[in-house]
C-alpha cells in the first residue's frame, strides 16, 4: 500500500501494514479485494474512473478517521478520501491505496432554536436537504441528490439558493477536521481561522472535515421544477438577461442541448435544441409567479414543471445506482451570454459527436457577490455566469476526440473571466487549479497547506503544493 509520490515519512516501521492489520483495527469495516462487497464499493460517479485500491475503510466515526490518517502519515500510503464519490477527476479512489470512506458517517443533530445542524460529513445533500426540509429549513448545496456534502462544501457550493444565500460556505459557521498529524481540530473564525478560511474553498488539501455546522434557513415552499423551451440564440441570450434581471430570491441552472426523446416533451421537439432550465424562486410562490412569466413568454414551453412545491423537492431520489457517465468537460466564468454567444453556444454543440452535447449555464450574484472576495478561498465573487461544457460518450477510444472538441470549445467562448470552479476542474494540472485561486488566494492557501500539511499527505485533490 506505497505510492510512489509518498511523502516523507517519519517513523516509519520496518514491516508494511498488510489487510489483515487494518480488519484488525477496524472491526467488519475493511473492505479489501477478496470481500464480494469490494467490485460495487470501489466504483465512483464517473464511469471512466476504474481504479482498484488496496482497501476501502468505511470509517464510524471521528476517530476512526484519525487512526487512518496516522497509519497514512506512518506508513506511506496514498491516501483517498470519499464523501459522494462525484470527484470528476477520480480524486474519491486510488490505484492501491486506500480509500476512506465517510459514507457511513450520516449524524446530524439539528438545533431549531438556533437554526443550526451540526452534520457529518457521509451525509448526501439530498438526505440532508429532506431532514431539515421537514422542520421548513434547507441549506443550499448543488442541484444533484447524490453529491457527499463534504466536497461539495469544502469546494464553495453552487445551487439552486446561490442568489438567495449564497454558496454553501457561506452558511457554514464552523467545522470539525482531521488534520495531517492526526489532530482532530474545531475550526471556525476565531479557532483556526486561517484553517476555516482555507476549507472554506480550498478543497480537501488540508484535512478530512468530519463534520459541519450550518446556518439554517426558512426554506419551505418555493416556485421551482423545469421549464423547457426551444433554443435559440435570442431565447438563450433573453433566458440570461432575464435571469441577471431577476430578484435574488430566482437561481436558475440553464442546460441547453438537444432534446431527448422523453414523454413529456412533444416529439417534434425531439432531437432539436432545446432549454431545460432548473429554478427556483426561494420566496412567496405568488410572487414567484410574476418573476417567472417573463421566462415564459420568451416561447411556447415545450413542457411546464414549474409549481409551488416544498423545497426538498427538487432533489428527487435518483434512479438506480449503476449510471457512471462519461464526460469530456470543461468549466469557466463567462462575463455575457449574448446573441453572438448563444449563436456560438448552438454551433459547437451541433458538431459534437457525443451520444449528449450540453453547456450549463448558472447566473450568479445575488447573495454569493455580497460577500467580500479575500473573505473565503473561493474567490470568484463577482464572477457573472458559471458555464459548464461537456460531451457525454460511451466507447474509450472516442476520449480524444470529445477532449478535443471541448477544448476548442472552451477557447472560442472564452472571456476576460479566466477564472474555474474548483468543484467542477476535471484532471487538468496546475493551472487550471491556480484559475480556480486567483487575486492572492493561490500563495495564501498554500501558506496554509505548509502549516497544516506540510508533508503533501492530502494530495488526492485539486493539489496546492506546500509553499
Amino acid at each position: 500500500m506505497r505510492s510512489k509520490n509518498q511523502p516523507a515519512k517519519r517513523n516509519t516501521p520496518s514491516a508494511s501494514l498488510s489487510t489483515s492489520d487494518l480488519r484488525a483495527l477496524f472491526n467488519g469495516r475493511v473492505i479489501a479485494p477478496d470481500d464480494p462487497r469490494y467490485e460495487s464499493a470501489r466504483k465512483v460517479f464517473a464511469g471512466n474512473i476504474d481504479r482498484r485500491p488496496a482497501a476501502i475503510v468505511r470509517v464510524a466515526d471521528a476517530g476512526d478517521v484519525t487512526r487512518l490518517v496516522s497509519l497514512a502519515r506512518e506508513y506511506g500510503f496514498e491516501l483517498a478520501i470519499r464523501s459522494g464519490g462525484h470527484s470528476g477527476a477520480g480524486h474519491s479512489t486510488t490505484d492501491g491505496g486506500i480509500v476512506l470512506d465517510l459514507s457511513d458517517m450520516k449524524d446530524l443533530q439539528i438545533n431549531l432554536e438556533e437554526q443550526t445542524a451540526w452534520v457529518e460529513t457521509g451525509m448526501t445533500a439530498g438526505e440532508y436537504t429532506s431532514a431539515v426540509g421537514a422542520h421548513g429549513f434547507a441549506t443550499g448545496f448543488g442541484d444533484t441528490a447524490s453529491v457527499g456534502i463534504g466536497g461539495i462544501t469544502l469546494g464553495g457550493g453552487i445551487g439552486f439558493l446561490v442568489r438567495k444565500y449564497g454558496l454553501t460556505i457561506d452558511s457554514l459557521l464552523a467545522a470539525e477536521v482531521v488534520t495531517a498529524d492526526g489532530q482532530l481540530l474545531y475550526v471556525d473564525d476565531k479557532s483556526y481561522p486561517d484553517l476555516f478560511w482555507a476549507i472554506r474553498g480550498g478543497g480537501g488539501n488540508f484535512g478530512v472535515a468530519t463534520r459541519f455546522k450550518f446556518q439554517l434557513h426558512e426554506v419551505d415552499l418555493v416556485l421551482g421544477g423545469m421549464l423547457f423551451l426551444p433554443a435559440t440564440p435570442a431565447t438563450i441570450a433573453a433566458f440570461i438577461a432575464e435571469s441577471e434581471a431577476a430578484p435574488g430570491e430566482l437561481s436558475t441552472i440553464v442546460n441547453v442541448m438537444t432534446a431527448p426523446p422523453m414523454p413529456f416533451i412533444p416529439e417534434e421537439a425531439h432531437g432539436k435544441p432545446i432549454i431545460m432550465a432548473m429554478m427556483v424562486y426561494a420566496g412567496n410562490p405568488e410572487e414567484g409567479e410574476k418573476v417567472i412569466a417573463p421566462f415564459r413568454a420568451l416561447a411556447a414551453p415545450y413542457a411546464d414543471m414549474l409549481r409551488p412545491m416544498r423545497y426538498p423537492e427538487m432533489y428527487p431520489p435518483e434512479e438506480g445506482g449503476d449510471y457512471h457517465p462519461v464526460a469530456a468537460n470543461r468549466t469557466m466564468f463567462l462575463d455575457r451570454v449574448t446573441h453572438a454567444e448563444a449563436e456560438l453556444i448552438l454551433e459547437r454543440l451541433q458538431r459534437s459527436s457525443g451520444s449528449m452535447a450540453v453547456t450549463q449555464l448558472r447566473v450568479l450574484g445575488g447573495a454569493m457577490a455580497r460577500v467580500p472576495s479575500d473573505a473565503t478561498a473561493f474567490a470568484h465573487r463577482q464572477s457573472k455566469i458559471m458555464a459548464n461544457l461537456a460531451a457525454l460518450y460511451e466507447k474509450p477510444e472516442e476520449k480524444e476526440v470529445h477532449e478535443e472538441w471541448v477544448t476548442e470549445f472552451f477557447s472560442a467562448l472564452q472571456q476576460s473571466d479566466k477564472g474555474m470552479y474548483v468543484n467542477f476542474v476535471g484532471d487538468e494540472g496546475e493551472a487550471s487549479i491556480r484559475a480556480a485561486y486567483p487575486n492572492g488566494a493561490w500563495e495564501r492557501l498554500r501558506k496554509v497547506k505548509a502549516k497544516y500539511d506540510p508533508d503533501n499527505l492530502f494530495r488526492l485533490n485539486q493539489n496546492i503544493s506546500p509553499k
